[in-house]
């Protein structure tokens, strides 16, 4: 999962761009980038860490221009180095650079396809550069200066070449920047604009709390398969450019990856959150009422209103059992399992007060690989509580992931070829409690009935791209898990300490 911004304005972004990217954070931990155009040139800032430790005064200064894009990134495969920060940049035609959001399932297919019959060539292991340049021999072809019909014909031949989910912002130097998403809609994206000086300043990024952190107006999200492309002189243009769109947004988004105050193909992620605990708190009282529940307590921070209405729905009352450091990243999407167990408690402490002689009824947003659960109950148990109950807001998450989250190896997976009862006893619980699935799409799909269909494969294994078979699971999964990120993290290791040997 990554966080993307763009914006066309009047008077320089870099500082729009950056508050963006600032609260797209959640989104991506391990770089951030940021692109603007000044005098026809690329300013060029990208590195590995947080937005306040990537972008320095002296960098801030350099990158100058009143059209830019950003990048926040965390990385599901391959090399977590800087080299593969976003965003990328080619120089030819014009000199057009992009950021994307999402997974190509067809990636390896199409890098070979792009050096053998285009003659370009992919210099990292990103798909997000394969796409640059799918879109680079597309914008190729044009001759003269591009206008709006040459971009909604090459963003057409792209989703016709490139298959997965993505959604992308993107400039071409001399003529505009491109927003388009994925033609079934599963990473999200949307449109903003503010008017300065009585001029009209364009913006696209992946969450509408985006728009509302540098003053611009939610005007709609991106349709899938759509393209947006606004000129430097501020003219807006749309398309479809899909051949038989589809939305099918990524329910995820709104289980754990959005913020509560963003709104995603027009639901409020806050309200779908409160729809998952009024069906959890229904379920429990009318399933579950033999367990003995002394306090509801979440685990903070995603699933604290899904806890709060659980509380009311079986009348226990609800408490914060766990203080939280705000300055460790997200756990799962930490690279190696090593990592991830190191930082649980280092991420959360717990007040001993709240668990002392209670029976506990511990909220989640989702279950993943287990270790992040296990431990929290070991926290609980040692913390004094008599028995520690697991309530998940999300269904077992049984399959990989192919569109763009940290979930990818089936193996690592704790519900994979587990029932309830073995991940119960897995990590500890003495009841365990998942969302269904039913109750799921239904709570979030309160906020747009429009939604005919969920991107739902962590949980169901149907993959609604239609290109997903066990060859590709299993390359995937030689390319992901936990001991192929280890030996890529020792890689980079080695070749950072041959860089410092050389300038020694």
């Amino acid at each position: 999962m990554c966080g993307i911004v763009g914006i066309v304005g009047t008077t320089p972004v870099n500082q729009s761009i950056y508050d963006a990217l600032t609260v797209l954070q959640h989104r991506g931990q391990d770089a951030a980038g940021i692109c603007t155009i000044e005098s026809n040139r690329f300013r060029l800032r990208k590195a590995n860490g947080l937005v306040k430790d990537v972008f320095e005064a002296r960098h801030m200064q350099r990158l100058q221009g009143t059209v830019g894009i950003g990048h926040v990134r965390y990385p599901t495969a391959g090399s977590s180095s800087a080299s593969e920060a976003q965003p990328f940049y080619v120089n030819s035609p014009f000199g057009i650079t992009l950021a994307h959001n999402g997974n190509l399932t067809n990636a390896s297919e199409v890098r070979q396809r792009v050096f053998d019959k285009d003659r370009r060539h992919v210099n990292t292991t990103s798909d997000s550069e394969v796409l640059l340049n799918v879109l680079a021999h597309e914008i190729d072809t044009v001759r003269g200066n591009v206008n709006e019909d040459d971009v909604f014909r090459a963003v057409a031949n792209v989703h016709r070449t490139i298959k997965g989910a993505y959604a992308v912002v993107a400039m071409i130097i001399g003529h505009g920047m491109i927003a388009f998403r994925d033609p079934h809609g599963i990473r999200p994206l949307c449109l903003g604009k503010r008017v300065v000086n009585g001029r009209t300043e364009y913006m696209a990024a992946s969450e509408s709390v985006a728009l509302d952190a540098v003053g611009f107006d939610f005007v709609r999200d991106v349709a899938p398969g759509e393209a947006i492309y606004v000129t430097f002189d501020g003219q807006l243009f749309s398309k479809q450019c899909a051949d038989n769109p589809q939305l099918n947004p990524c329910i995820f988004e709104f289980v754990y990856f959005a913020r509560p105050d963003s709104f995603i193909d027009k639901i409020s992620v806050y309200s779908a959150r409160v729809e998952m605990g009024i069906k959890l708190g229904e379920r429990i009282k009318n399933e579950f009422s033999d367990l003995d529940i002394d306090v509801v307590i979440p685990i903070p921070e995603t699933s604290n209103d899904i806890a709060l209405r659980i509380a009311q729905a079986i009348d226990k009352p609800y408490r914060q059992g766990f203080v939280k450091n705000r300055y460790v990243g997200r756990t799962f999407i930490m690279p190696g399992q090593q990592q991830r167990k190191k930082s649980v408690r280092r991420k959360l402490n717990a007040i001993r007060s709240e668990f002392k002689d209670k029976n506990v009824l511990l909220v989640d947003d989702s279950i993943v690989r287990g270790t992040t659960s296990e431990q929290i109950i070991e926290m609980a148990r040692d913390s004094g509580a008599k028995k520690v109950y697991m309530v998940s807001a999300a269904p077992e998450i049984r399959f990989p992931n192919v569109y763009g989250i940290d979930m990818p190896s089936a193996n690592e997976l704790i519900a994979h070829g587990r029932d309830n009862d073995a991940i119960c006893k897995q990590i500890g619980a003495d009841a365990l409690i998942f969302q269904t699935l039913e109750d799921l799409v239904e709570a979030v799909g309160l906020g747009n009935p429009d939604i005919e269909q969920f991107e739902t494969a962590v949980f169901n294994g149907q993959y609604v791209t239609g290109d997903i078979d066990q060859a590709y699971l299993d390359h995937l999964d030689a390319m992901r898990n936990d001991d192929a990120k280890e030996i890529q993290e020792l890689k980079q290791d080695l070749a950072n300490l041959e860089l410092y040997n050389e300038g020694a």
